[in-house]
């Protein structure tokens, strides 16, 4: 279920942003207080792109390695969707018996 929901929240952010890089993905997520390490993140990432769900882009940096920027791609959009929609419905359905109570 986690593994879901990080997905979930991964797609958010980097539809809200058009593009982003990594590191402020981490400190998105750190601010929801959803703590994630790059151990955890750079492979989701790398799957994501794979999948067709994302996309990338390489930019020169001033000091360091050059940095990639990922976008979310159309079928990602799609996705993103299907993953709110489904989270809404479990929000709901748990909503619902905690209200029973």
């Amino acid at each position: 279920m986690r593994k879901g929901v990080l997905e979930l929240c991964i797609l958010a952010i980097i539809a809200r942003s058009e593009e982003v890089y990594a590191s402020d993905i981490l400190d998105q997520l750190k601010e929801a207080k959803l703590i994630v390490v790059e151990g955890t993140l750079y492979p989701l990432l790398t799957r994501l792109k794979n999948e067709g769900l994302l996309s990338y882009r390489w930019e020169e940096s001033r000091s360091g390695p050059p940095r990639k920027y990922y976008q979310i791609t159309p079928m990602g959009d799609v996705l993103l969707k299907e993953l709110v929609n489904g989270w809404q419905e479990l929000v709901g359905a748990v909503d619902s018996l905690i209200k029973k109570q």
